[in-house]
């Protein structure tokens, strides 16, 4: 018998064409997005053209565009971009803490939850706004009110993420882990907190949303003179009727929502993809 005969005719895996594949999914990422922006300014101009408000106070999006790209120019723009960012990492990051922490014992003890559970959810559902007088008398108009407040609006969803996450955990799962020897330490390092993982980054994309909203808030109340932010432009382009440099200012605090809602959402998508959640259309 020859080998021919032995040996299966095997066909090789055709080569893979590097930048063949990622092309197509870019552009299905890319195009609904494009879409929606041309129908928002397409309305827009609609709305400018059909004379509903003076031109000085809704502008058309060219010129807006045209205000953005000559602040973008300038050094105070940036400045106040920066402040505006440190301020809501800062905030956030200390949410993240706090929140975490707290979550974590509220999940864990039975009379922690009972005393305190319902009081994070009514802290969740509170206006962020209505902190304010209260920071503004405590601190003052200075930085810690702004982050008094931007704590308060984003600690307890990042809180509720992780309680329902844990919550969400199968019991088998901790079953498994005492069979193989696993204490309560090792249980929520190894198992409980990475089953957990997928609501807990919702928790901090709904957390983000909040934090966000918050310093907005605290940037138009508790204004600093030394220290130019996005919300203190908003301010004074209000007070100045500068509506082209407003409506720029609220593209920009927009723009900046948006990405880090989208880092978070990948990052949301790449954990459910990893648990068998989610299966990659790609």
């Amino acid at each position: 018998m020859s080998a021919s005969v032995l040996t299966p005719n095997v066909e090789k895996p055709a080569p893979v064409r590097s930048g063949a594949g990622w092309a197509p999914h870019m552009w299905a990422w890319i195009w609904p997005k494009a879409l929606a922006i041309l129908l928002v300014l397409a309305v827009w101009q609609l709305v400018y053209w059909s004379g509903w408000r003076p031109a000085y106070v809704f502008p058309s999006p060219i010129e807006t565009l045209s205000q953005l790209g000559t602040m973008v120019q300038t050094e105070r723009f940036w400045s106040a971009m920066g402040t505006t960012v440190i301020r809501a990492i800062g905030g956030f990051a200390l949410a993240l803490v706090i929140g975490t922490m707290i979550g974590i014992l509220v999940a864990r003890i039975t009379p922690l939850r009972l005393a305190i559970g319902s009081l994070i959810t009514g802290l969740q559902t509170m206006p962020s706004i209505a902190w304010f007088p209260l920071a503004i008398l405590l601190f003052g108009l200075d930085e810690q009110a702004i982050l008094f407040v931007v704590v308060l609006g984003a600690a307890p969803s990042i809180a509720n993420g992780v309680i329902s996450g844990i919550d969400n955990v199968p019991p088998a799962f901790t079953r498994l882990g005492r069979v193989l020897g696993a204490g309560p330490v090792a249980q929520y390092r190894d198992i409980v907190l990475p089953a957990a993982l997928p609501t807990y980054v919702s928790g901090l994309t709904q957390g983000w949303a909040f934090a966000w909203r918050s310093l907005m808030a605290g940037e138009l109340l508790v204004i600093i003179a030394e220290k130019p932010s996005l919300g203190a432009q908003l301010e004074f382009a209000r007070q100045f009727s500068q509506a082209p440099t407003l409506l720029a200012t609220m593209l920009v605090i927009l723009i900046l929502g948006m990405v880090v809602d989208g880092l978070f959402s990948s990052a949301a998508r790449s954990l459910r993809r990893r648990r068998g959640l989610e299966v990659d259309s790609s």
